[in-house]
């Protein structure tokens, strides 16, 4: 049987027996998790187990473990890590760069090892979003940087240290969402920059990680590509991204039950596959939208089905790791920014 075109979320802690009997009729792609799903540490391992037992399959299981106010697995149990704009705006403006990659590397290194500890090997990181002075809130202290080539060095640096420690990355939120002055989960941004511009600055990042295994679209309006319809749902959103960003690993979209879209579930889904996207991202853990969402789309194409086998064959086996070496080797590098 093969996949489904979608990644689906556990409503709780516990796998639940109607949602095993539907996830192994379903078949989803892959899981993620989100901080309802996360407790403790042995309950945590026993979810991801129980997880890819309902498929039958080593499918991936991802999470948002960015640190800052977007990250799923916290203390007491896990450690908690500073928003990402803020590391990068400890290091000045005279470095050159070395220690805030490597520090951003570590970030990559450390958070990875912890997320492949618990069963979980996709973090949806890093942000490629470039912030500007009117980034809405709600991201901008997660992006990597405030100009593109110090966005790519930090989001390339993170990757690497991800995929070192067993975890693949998933570049986002494609091609580019700083722009944004609207939070795209309560409502739909429209970006009414010159595209030209946004060419130069705010894609720029993305076309620099374009060979990263996995992308998110971005729930946004680029006028000047669609007038009306988001990236995600958008052909020839998704076209710009393939054709002129050369993002052409396994793209996914953005949570499919955010505010930014409109019509019921299944046919957002339905129209984000149409317009190109691989796979169809679900997170609130309700039942019958994720129903919804597998009888209007069904199984990935062959064409998404060979660049999610691409994906999966990133995934590493990382080799021991001397995790109080690299975690004092960090700590080290972010006193001397201060």
């Amino acid at each position: 049987m093969g996949q489904g075109a979608y990644i689906f979320a556990p409503a709780g802690p516990e796998l639940s027996a109607p949602e095993a009997a539907f996830f192994r009729e379903a078949a989803p792609w892959g899981f993620i998790l989100f901080q309802r799903n996360c407790e403790t540490p042995d309950q945590l391992r026993r979810l991801t187990s129980d997880l890819r037992d309902s498929v039958g399959w080593n499918a991936p299981v991802l999470i948002d473990q960015e640190g800052g106010r977007v990250q799923r697995m916290r203390a007491p149990y896990w450690a908690e890590w500073m928003p990402p704009l803020d590391q990068a705006e400890a290091f000045s403006d005279t470095d050159n760069g070395a220690s805030a990659a490597r520090a951003m590397y570590l970030r990559g290194l450390l958070i990875g090892t912890e997320l492949v500890a618990h069963g979980i090997d996709v973090n949806c990181a890093p942000s490629a979003d470039l912030a500007w002075p009117d980034t809405h809130h709600f991201l901008r202290n997660r992006c990597y940087g405030t100009i593109p080539t110090q966005v790519a060095s930090n989001a390339r640096a993170c990757a690497d240290g991800l995929m070192a420690a067993g975890c693949l990355p998933v570049l986002k939120h494609a091609p580019g969402h700083g722009r944004a002055t609207l939070d795209s989960h309560k409502a739909l941004p429209r970006i009414d920059v010159p595209l030209a511009e946004l060419d130069t600055t705010d894609f720029q990042p993305f076309r620099d990680l374009a060979d990263l295994p996995m992308v998110m679209t971005a729930h946004i309006v680029l006028p000047e590509i669609d007038a009306e319809t988001p990236v995600t749902l958008s052909p020839s959103g998704i076209a710009y991204l393939r054709q002129h960003i050369g993002l052409t690993g396994l793209l996914m979209s953005d949570d499919i039950s955010m505010g930014a879209l409109s019509g019921a579930v299944g046919l957002r889904a339905s129209k984000a596959l149409s317009a190109g996207c691989d796979l169809v991202l679900h997170c609130n853990g309700d039942l019958p939208e994720m129903e919804a969402i597998a009888a209007s789309t069904g199984q990935m194409t062959p064409d998404a089905a060979k660049r999610a086998d691409i994906a999966v064959q990133r995934r590493q086996t990382p080799t021991d790791i001397d995790i109080p070496a690299r975690q004092a080797e960090f700590e080290a590098l972010i006193e001397g920014a201060k």
